[in-house]
């Protein structure tokens, strides 16, 4: 049996390697569930953040890396149980000129302007703190806000705060800024996605999930891309219910 995956350009998360194949943290989570289930091969689509939830419930693939878990997402597709647990972060020009360490920060600055990605958690973050439309800029993805940022045209990116730590890391331009009070939303919780018309793929999954989250292997394999104790912590439950 093939399943196939799809996911973004999004490190230490997900991304394509100079070998032109699919690597990350959750990729290796991914990984190891699906052949502790006997399923293999495994195909990787490369896709815009925007095409996650319509490709799954359309079947162009089975199941969507993880990605924060929603009330609105919850209603298109079905989530697996948490397998981390994540706040937001701020990409800032070395010496973060503005001194923007939240969303606040940012509203209370007319002068700020801030690069979010359409559909993503941060963007509802951002406005519900009262950053205004004309001081956010919309981008495709990751890659394309931090050349927005580098090139002047925003003061700062918001996506995950680890995320945004392994870009400050291959990057001594920029540097990444916790946000004050960025696990607001929902807790910020990530977890794989389905189509809520494959229930056999999703409870296969869970139930390897709720054997592997928190084992040393798991620890050490998350510990590579820079996850820290708190953020696995955060979702470990021996009685997580069903997604």
């Amino acid at each position: 049996m093939t399943v196939r995956i799809a996911y973004i350009e999004e490190p230490p998360f997900y991304w394509t390697g100079d070998d032109g194949r699919a690597t990350g943290a959750d990729i290796e989570l991914a990984e190891a569930v699906l052949r502790a289930i006997g399923i293999s091969p495994i195909e990787y689509h490369l896709t815009s953040f925007a095409e996650l939830l319509p490709g799954v419930q359309e079947g162009r693939w089975d199941m969507n890396v993880p990605i924060f878990v929603t009330v609105e997402r919850a209603q298109q597709v079905a989530f697996s149980v948490p397998v981390w647990s994540i706040g937001d972060g701020f990409l800032v020009r070395s010496g973060n000129p503005k001194a923007l360490t939240s969303y606040a920060a940012v509203a209370a600055r007319s002068d700020a302007r801030l690069g979010l990605i359409p559909g993503q958690v941060q963007v509802a973050a951002a406005k519900a703190a009262g950053v205004s439309d004309d001081q956010i800029l919309l981008f495709k993805d990751q890659p394309e806000a931090v050349a927005a940022m580098m090139a002047g045209k925003v003061d700062a990116f918001a996506a995950t705060a680890i995320g945004n730590r392994a870009t400050a890391r291959t990057n001594p331009a920029v540097e990444a800024v916790d946000v004050d009070g960025g696990k607001s939303e929902a807790g910020l919780i990530g977890a794989f996605s389905f189509s809520k018309s494959n229930p056999d793929l999703l409870h296969a999954v869970n139930m390897q999930l709720r054997h592997y989250l928190g084992t040393p292997d798991h620890r050490a394999g998350m510990a590579r891309y820079g996850f820290t104790a708190a953020e696995i912590d955060g979702v470990i439950s021996p009685t997580a219910p069903e997604a």
